[in-house]
C-alpha cells in the first residue's frame, strides 16, 4: 500500500488504478490588506490607504480640486508646485495617461505637484488614447499618490479649517514613522512667503508655434503669425501658449527673472505674464519692478493668475492668502465689460485685495462663488489681467475670447482692424 497522510481518508484497494478526489484546501484566514500609504497632517491627523506612484515621502499644502475630468492636466500644471492635490471626483485614473495631455512647458523639470490623494482604487485604463497606467505615470514623474481615502471628509475639513500642511508617504511594506512625518509636516513653513516660480520656470529662452488640439488631428502649427508676443514664464501652461499661437501670435518664452530691458530688446508687440505657483509677493520681489517697466513701455500687457496678481502689486495693490483657494473647472465669473457670465477653470490660493486697487484701475471680473476679484484693467493703457485660467485645460472654453481681446489690443496699437472676440 502506498504511503498516505492521516487526513487522506481510507486507502485504495490493493492494485486499484483509480485516484482519490483532491481534498479541498482549507481557506487561508482573512487578513486586512497592508496599508502602504499615509497622509499625515501637521496637527497629527493620519489618513491611511494604499500607496500609488512614486515611493518615498513628500511635504506640501493640501488643497482640493472639484474638476471631474483632466486629472493629467491638473497634475502637470506648474501652478500646483508645493501642493498635494485631493480630487473630489472619486474615479481618477480610469482613462489612463498619454503624452499629449501634459501642461508643464518645462520638460526638464517636474511639474512641481508634491502628491495626489484619491478615493477609489485606480482601475485599468479604458480609453483609446491611453498609453500608460496612472500608477506607472506617477512613479515616472516622482509623484507620491494615495488611494482609499475619504476625500469628502478631507475636503470638508479643508473648507472648515483651511489648507493644511502635510506629509504624504508611500512604502510597499507599510512601514511609517508617524511621529517623524508629523514633525516634518509641522516644521514645513508653507507656501505663504514662498517663491516657487524659480522651481518651474524654463531654463532658457525658446519659441513656440504649436496651436490648439483638434479631434482626430492633434496639435497644429502657426505658420503665419501676425504679431510677436514675449511670454514671461513664472510656471507657464502649454495650452496658454497654444491659445496665443492659435490667436495669431509668434511667441517667445523667457525665464521668470528676465529683465524688462531684455524683454523689450526682442521688439515684442505685446507682453504676456504667465500663471505660476507660490506667493505673488515673494516672486514679486524680483518680478514686480520689471513688470512696472513693461507697463510703462506702453505695450499691451496680459496677465493670468500669478501674472495677474503680480501685475496688481506692480500697480499698487496687495494680495492676500485665501482660506481654501479656488481649484476646479466649474467656477462662475462675471465679466463686467460684457455683462456675461462664464464658467471658468481656476487654480489659485492667493487673491488680489480689491479694497487696495488704486485709482486708474477698474475691476473687470468677479467670482460669483465668493465675490473675490477675478480681473483688472488699466483705464488709460492696454493692460489687463484675469485671476482664472482662460486656456481651459482642463475646463470649459468660455474664456478663450480673452486671447483675442489681447490680440485686439495689439492690433489697435499697430493700427490694424480688430478680430471678433467671441
Amino acid at each position: 500500500m502506498s504511503p498516505r497522510n492521516a487526513d487522506d481518508g481510507p486507502g485504495l484497494p490493493e492494485g486499484s488504478t483509480d485516484t482519490m478526489p483532491t481534498r479541498p484546501r482549507r481557506p487561508e484566514p482573512w487578513a486586512e490588506p497592508v496599508e502602504t500609504g499615509v497622509l499625515v497632517l501637521a496637527d497629527g491627523t493620519v489618513m491611511r490607504g494604499q500607496g500609488l506612484g512614486a515611493t518615498g515621502e513628500a511635504v506640501g499644502e493640501v488643497c482640493f480640486n472639484t474638476a471631474m475630468t483632466g486629472y493629467q492636466e491638473i497634475l502637470t500644471d506648474p501652478s500646483y508646485a508645493g501642493q498635494i492635490v485631493t480630487f473630489t471626483f472619486p474615479h481618477i485614473g480610469n482613462v489612463g495617461t498619454n503624452p499629449e495631455d501634459i501642461e508643464t512647458s518645462n520638460l526638464a523639470a517636474a511639474s512641481g505637484v508634491r502628491g495626489c490623494v484619491l478615493r477609489e482604487t485606480v482601475t485599468q485604463p479604458s480609453n483609446y488614447r491611453a498609453a500608460q497606467h496612472l500608477d506607472a505615470w506617477l512613479g515616472a514623474r516622482g509623484i507620491v499618490g494615495l488611494t482609499g481615502v475619504d476625500t469628502r471628509a478631507l475636503t470638508a475639513r479643508i473648507r472648515e479649517r483651511g489648507m493644511p500642511n502635510a506629509m504624504i508617504a508611500h512604502d510597499p511594506e507599510g512601514r511609517f514613522d508617524l511621529d517623524d512625518l508629523k514633525a516634518k509636516a509641522a516644521a514645513w513653513p508653507g507656501i505663504d512667503g514662498m517663491d516657487l516660480a524659480k522651481e518651474v520656470t524654463c531654463g532658457q529662452t525658446y519659441t513656440w508655434s504649436e496651436t490648439l488640439w483638434e479631434w482626430d488631428k492633434g496639435y497644429g502649427r502657426q505658420d503665419a503669425p501676425d504679431v510677436h508676443v514675449v511670454a514671461i514664464d513664472y510656471g507657464l501652461k502649454r495650452n496658454i501658449l497654444r491659445c496665443l499661437a492659435s490667436a495669431g501670435c509668434r511667441v517667445t518664452v523667457v525665464p521668470a527673472e528676465t529683465a524688462a530691458e531684455d524683454v523689450l530688446a526682442r521688439n515684442p508687440d505685446g507682453i504676456f505674464l504667465s500663471n505660476g505657483p507660490g506667493d505673488p509677493a515673494a516672486t514679486g520681489a524680483y518680478a514686480v519692478p520689471e513688470i512696472r517697466k513693461l507697463v510703462d513701455s506702453g505695450l499691451p500687457v496680459f496677465g493670468i493668475c500669478l501674472g495677474h496678481q503680480m501685475l496688481a502689486i506692480a500697480l499698487g495693490a496687495k494680495t492676500v492668502k485665501m482660506h481654501q483657494g479656488h481649484h476646479g473647472a466649474n467656477h462662475p465669473v462675471k465679466d463686467f465689460t460684457t455683462e456675461k457670465v462664464e464658467i471658468t477653470s481656476m487654480n489659485h490660493g492667493f487673491t488680489v485685495d480689491r479694497d487696495t486697487l488704486p485709482d486708474g484701475i477698474e475691476e473687470t471680473h468677479v467670482s460669483l462663488f465668493d465675490g473675490s476679484n477675478c480681473g483688472i484693467s488699466l483705464t488709460d493703457r492696454p493692460v489687463f489681467s484675469v485671476q482664472y485660467h482662460p486656456e481651459a485645460s482642463p475646463g470649459p472654453q468660455d474664456s478663450h475670447y480673452l486671447f483675442r481681446r489681447f490680440l485686439n489690443h495689439i492690433r489697435a496699437a499697430k493700427g490694424a482692424p480688430p478680430v471678433a472676440e467671441r
